[in-house]
């Protein structure tokens, strides 16, 4: 039994790396954007990516908020304006200040998402576009385990003391826990209620797409987001 599970771990890292791979794509491709405008990435940690994000939206005035002051300091280093600032709450910028906002892989670790989302309301520009990157909810695997009676595999870190609790195939399981407590997963949309965040808020939603489709052919994402491992949704401000 631990030799299965241990074999399935590690097909389980590839899917989720290779699914990984073809999310960031997606979010690539949303980020068309005004060359010369002003980016921000919410949770940007060492800011290698962001620097990849920035480019895709032609930004030229690129900003991250980082709460890690590790990883903020790494970015920094790679040119990007670094601030420290819980998600949780009003961000330290003026409103109107970004033409684009982006954050991948952050709104599920916040316990509020009300706040998130209208601060990305307040500080983009009129006509600018934010797009949100998390896993989903409704992944089949994640609905295979709930009818197991397990844990999701969305919501397996939430502990100081272990990972992968509740699912005896999260891929973590029985490490040691988080060191950060902000990295636990708090929250985990499916396709509506991410739609319908954003749309409370009076956003736009122009897009939300697919990557990864656990256990099956991840190009299947594409055709069936609802039920894929990763959402990414571009939502725009009003003019």
């Amino acid at each position: 039994m631990v030799l299965g599970q241990t074999l399935f771990r590690q097909v389980a890292v590839r899917m989720f790396d290779a699914a990984m791979d073809a999310n960031v794509r997606n979010i690539l491709a949303l980020l068309e954007g005004k060359p010369g405008g002003t980016f921000l990435d919410l949770g940007c940690d060492d800011g290698e990516r962001t620097l990849l994000f920035a480019r895709a939206a032609g930004s030229e005035r690129i900003h991250g908020v980082e709460i890690v002051p590790e990883r903020a300091e790494l970015a920094a280093g790679r040119g990007i304006e670094v601030v420290a600032a819980d998600l949780n709450r009003r961000l330290p910028y003026d409103d109107g200040t970004f033409d684009v906002v982006c954050s991948n892989q952050v709104i599920e670790h916040l316990a509020d998402t009300d706040t998130f989302v209208a601060e990305l309301q307040r500080v983009l520009r009129p006509g600018g576009f934010a797009v949100t990157s998390t896993e989903n909810l409704a992944s089949w695997h994640n609905v295979a385990s709930l009818v197991l009676g397990w844990q999701p595999f969305s919501l397996t870190n939430v502990s100081r003391e272990r990972l992968g609790l509740g699912n005896p195939f999260a891929i973590h399981r029985a490490e040691e826990g988080l060191e950060l407590e902000s990295w636990q997963h708090l929250r985990v949309f499916a396709h509506r209620g991410l739609r319908e965040l954003f749309e409370a808020h009076g956003f736009k939603v122009e897009r939300l797409v697919g990557a990864g489709y656990y256990p099956l052919p991840r190009r299947l994402a594409s055709v069936d987001s609802r039920h894929a491992a990763f959402l990414t949704v571009k939502a725009r401000k009003a003019r």
